[in-house]
């Protein structure tokens, strides 16, 4: 029996009869600010995502945590995200644990994020890593889009294989795609393909099993220096700003030395960029 919300497609391969599976799966979140703080206003889902009750650890700042209850993206998954954050609001959205892509016999895994926020709001996209098995095969791609005066932090943390296991990535590909945009002008366009050639070049990941991104708009050239200070010396570290985009890399064979780097800035920089202080969610240490 084929579980509710599995998609199905029949084909012949050889005059033989296949059958695919795959989720697909959709979560809509909208936030408003009413009063006195941050509210979910709107939630829609479709298939295997979900999001734990809201909850408010700062207050006025409304945290969510994704929930993907299958535990895992395999090939055919389709999974897509919206997330609309009306004026004024304030939200943290994060996940409990890893996501993780398994091996693919072929078929691809697509994860699209939309996160659109208005005039005066805030968003925090903090999802935990993603763990990219080897033989994977991923499309994913993130679209930010910005009022003017809107601010954003977000990070995205990649681990390929499990290196804790003995796993490399010998196989499979990876292709992530990040558009962030300000009034429908483009602040950054990015594309990247890893597979098991830049895993293992010295172009690439020079045999590094994860490497992260780390985003933040409203950033400053005081930003930019705290951010150097942290750096220092620190190899795999590396931090720029491309008019007030503060764009921060990182590539190790521990996945929790870049953690506790993007977690650092995000604190040095918080309080600039959301008017918040530094905050850790409670889920991360669990």
């Amino acid at each position: 029996m084929l579980s509710e919300g599995r998609q199905t497609e029949m084909f012949t391969q050889n005059d033989e009869l296949f059958i695919k599976l795959g989720w697909k799966a959709e979560l809509k979140l909208g936030f408003v600010r009413n009063s006195r703080k941050t509210i979910l206003s709107q939630r829609s889902q479709m298939g295997p995502l979900t999001v734990q009750r809201p909850f408010y650890p700062e207050g006025e700042v409304c945290h969510v945590y994704l929930l993907h209850p299958p535990g895992g993206v395999v090939a055919g998954d389709q999974l897509s995200i919206d997330i609309n954050v009306d004026k004024k609001a304030q939200a943290l959205i994060t996940t409990p644990g890893a996501t993780k892509f398994y091996r693919s016999t072929g078929e691809q895994a697509f994860q699209s994020v939309s996160l659109k926020v208005s005039e005066g709001a805030t968003l925090e996209w903090l999802p935990q890593e993603t763990i990219v098995f080897e033989g994977a095969n991923i499309i994913s791609n993130v679209k930010v889009e910005l009022a003017n005066n809107a601010r954003f932090i977000g990070w995205e943390i990649l681990v390929l294989g499990r290196p804790a296991a003995g796993e490399s990535f010998t196989q499979g590909q990876a292709q992530l795609q990040w558009q962030i945009f300000r009034e429908g002008e483009p602040l950054l366009l990015e594309k990247m393909r890893l597979d098991s050639e830049a895993f293992l070049a010295r172009w690439g990941l020079n045999g590094c099993s994860s490497c992260g991104t780390f985003f933040a708009n409203g950033a400053t050239a005081s930003n930019l220096e705290a951010v150097r200070k942290l750096i220092a010396d620190t190899p795999g570290r590396g931090v720029t700003l491309i008019d007030d985009l503060l764009i921060c890399r990182a590539s190790d064979n521990k996945t929790q030395l870049i953690r506790d780097f993007f977690e650092k800035v995000r604190s040095l920089i918080r309080s600039d960029i959301v008017q918040q202080q530094p905050y850790t969610p409670r889920i991360w240490a669990t």
